[in-house]
C-alpha cells in the first residue's frame, strides 16, 4: 500500500471514528446545555467551547502527560487492555474527540434551541416520556443541525495537525494521518506529493463547506414551509 493511500485511510478511520464517538455521545450534551437552565449547565457550554481558543498543541500535551504509563488515563487503559495509549489510534481517537467537541455540540445546541417549546410540550401531553420525546420529537426536528455538525465534525478532524502529532506521533498505518504526513513531505523538500495532499485538502474543505450551506439552505427552506 503506498504512503499516499495508507495515510488517507487511518485519516478516514479517524474523522469517521471521532464523528460516531460525538454522534453518540455530543447529542445528549447538546440537548442538556441547550433547554437547560442551571448555573452547572451555564459553567459547561465556556468549557466545551474552550478547544477553539485554546491552541492544539496545549490541549495536546496535557492528553500525552494523561495518556503516558504513570498518569491515571495511561495506567487504567494498560491495564484493562495491555496496550499503550500514548502514540496509538486509540489516543488518537480520544484527543480528536475533545478537541473537536464543539464543532458538533454547537450546531446541535443551536438548533435543538429552535425547535419550538409547544411541540415538546404536546408531545409531553400525548404521552410522549423523556426518551421518547428525544428520540422521536427533537432529534427529527433537529435532523439538518444533525448533518451540519457531522459535516464539522467529520472536516475538522481531517484538517487537525497540533493534537495529533502530539499525542499519536506519526507511525504509519495507524497514526499517521494527512496533515502529519504533508508536513514531512514539505520537511523533505517532496513537494510533489506536498502540492497532491494539499490539493486534496483544499478540495475536501471546499466540499464540507458546500455541503454545510446546502443544509442550512435546505433547513431555511423547512422552517419556510413550516410557517406556511
Amino acid at each position: 500500500m503506498s504512503v499516499e493511500w495508507s495515510v488517507i485511510i487511518t485519516t478516514v478511520q479517524l474523522a469517521a471514528t471521532t464523528t460516531l464517538v460525538l454522534a453518540i455521545a455530543g447529542l445528549p450534551l447538546a440537548w442538556w446545555l441547550a433547554r437547560s437552565e442551571s448555573l452547572t449547565a451555564r459553567l459547561a457550554q465556556p468549557l466545551v467551547s474552550l478547544p477553539l481558543v485554546m491552541p492544539p498543541t496545549v490541549i495536546g500535551f496535557y492528553l500525552l502527560l494523561a495518556f503516558a504509563p504513570q498518569g491515571a488515563l495511561g495506567q487504567s487503559w494498560q491495564f484493562l487492555f495491555d496496550a499503550s495509549l500514548a502514540f496509538s489510534f486509540a489516543g488518537l481517537v480520544i484527543g480528536s474527540t475533545l478537541y473537536s467537541l464543539p464543532f458538533f455540540v454547537q450546531p446541535m445546541v443551536v438548533a435543538f434551541r429552535q425547535i419550538p417549546q409547544s411541540l415538546i410540550d404536546a408531545s409531553r401531553v400525548l404521552g410522549a416520556g423523556t426518551l421518547d420525546r428525544f428520540f422521536t420529537v427533537s432529534i427529527p426536528l433537529a435532523r439538518h443541525g444533525f448533518l451540519i455538525a457531522c459535516v464539522m465534525t467529520f472536516a475538522h478532524t481531517v484538517g487537525e495537525f497540533g493534537i495529533v502529532l502530539m499525542i499519536g506521533g506519526n507511525i504509519p498505518e495507524e497514526t499517521r494521518v494527512v496533515s502529519v504526513a504533508l508536513f514531512d513531505y514539505v520537511e523533505t523538500l517532496d513537494y510533489a506529493r506536498a502540492h497532491a495532499l494539499a490539493a486534496s485538502l483544499i478540495g475536501f474543505a471546499f466540499t464540507a463547506l458546500i455541503t454545510v450551506e446546502w443544509l442550512n439552505h435546505k433547513a431555511g427552506q423547512s422552517k419556510m414551509g413550516g410557517h406556511q
